[in-house]
């Protein structure tokens, strides 16, 4: 995906410019990269997404998703998108949702339902399938729509901010997807203001600020301190403290030297905690921890319970045979030929009745009928 001199100017009923949401952009994101479009509010980062998205049209500038136009078509279906707000129809049910969001991409019943099925699991909310998505929370909203932007397995997912309304776990499941969806190749555009999520993922990132670009370039590259230097190493005794910090204020003043223990954050100490309190969670029926990964969004084959089944019957061990009959005598053989090769009489003819006996039995016959009709028993 390429951008040159991308520009949005909003205009109002007379055709004077109102707001410059985007004034000549420039970037490029690679492919497998997850890419950051960063901001305060107002600043042009969902601007610049409906434009990526073909939603817009530059005022200015050209766009270029996957060699074509982002209003082309084949090119949208390649596109898996979560807006900033979810726009759901609350009267249908999570797999209903999923269900309508993968026939407009043309896939099988089949598929449907398998991606259906795996992406519920995958963003926790498999134990809420039948319930209304208009009944769900703001977070279970956007766990319900980070599922429907992958359902046709996009090759670029643009999200606009994905972690919104979710609670720390749900947060990091996102943020350890978009990471999965990088290793296989896929192009992530993450929109946000919440900048932890964004340090822990992206790769680069553009600053927005006035619909400009004020700084641009890799995170370990933006967030370095080249003129300090940081080591680390297992708790030291006194003595060998006392020996490194006389080593290093030789050569640095002693008001520049700093010293202090390492510290987990408050992210990883709270997902610990939940961790060990898991094993006595009661069951809910809201969103729940997801799963991995959906298999087709891993790129691995599915399971292939079929093939383990067969190995199992292979492997279990096979009944005795039944040893063979000894032959019979040959006497004993051409008896029973002898026997089949004799004519079969003719049966025994009826004896003819009589047209009284006939008229007898005909009635009995009709009143047998009558009897099951009316539900009698027979006499």
């Amino acid at each position: 995906m390429s951008v040159r001199g991308l520009t949005k100017v909003f205009k109002d009923f007379w055709g004077r410019s109102k707001a410059r949401a985007v004034d000549n952009v420039d970037f490029e994101v690679r492919r497998g990269e997850v890419f950051g479009l960063l901001g305060p509010n107002g600043s042009g980062k969902s601007t610049t997404v409906k434009l990526l998205l073909g939603l817009l049209y530059p005022t200015r500038g050209h766009i270029e998703v996957f060699g074509h136009s982002p209003r082309h078509v084949a090119t949208k279906s390649r596109i898996g998108y979560l807006p900033e707000e979810s726009y759901l129809y609350r009267y249908l049910n999570s797999h209903e949702t999923l269900d309508f969001f993968g026939n407009l991409f043309e896939l099988s019943g089949s598929d449907r339902n398998n991606r259906a099925e795996q992406l519920l699991e995958m963003v926790g909310l498999s134990q809420t399938r039948t319930r209304a998505v208009g009944e769900f929370s703001k977070g279970m909203q956007r766990r319900i729509g980070l599922a429907q932007a992958l359902i046709n397995d996009p090759d670029l997912v643009i999200l606009d901010e994905p972690t919104s309304g979710l609670d720390p776990i749900g947060c990091r499941e996102v943020k350890d997807l978009i990471l999965a969806l990088a290793q296989r190749g896929k192009t992530v555009i993450l929109s946000s203001h919440l900048l932890s999520d964004v340090e822990d993922v992206c790769d680069r990132v553009v600053i927005y600020y006035g619909g400009k670009i004020q700084a641009m370039g890799a995170l370990k590259d933006l967030l370095a301190t080249p003129d300090a230097v940081r080591i680390t190493s297992p708790a030291l005794s006194r003595e060998t403290m006392e020996r490194v910090l006389g080593i290093i204020r030789k050569d640095v003043a002693q008001d520049k030297v700093r010293i202090d223990t390492p510290t987990q954050n408050l992210e990883s100490y709270f997902l610990q905690v939940v961790q060990n309190a898991r094993q006595a969670a009661a069951e809910t029926s809201g969103a729940t921890s997801g799963a991995r990964v959906a298999a087709y969004l891993r790129g691995g084959a599915e399971p292939k319970q079929s093939g383990e089944k067969l190995l199992e019957r292979l492997s279990a061990p096979q009944p005795a045979a039944v040893a063979p009959s000894p032959p019979e005598p040959v006497e004993t053989v051409n008896k029973k030929l002898e026997a089949l090769a004799q004519p079969i009489p003719p049966a025994a003819p009826k004896p003819a009745s009589t047209p009284g006996e006939e008229k007898a039995a005909q009635l009995d016959e009709a009143n047998q009928k009558l009897s099951s009709l009316l539900g009698k028993p027979k006499e």
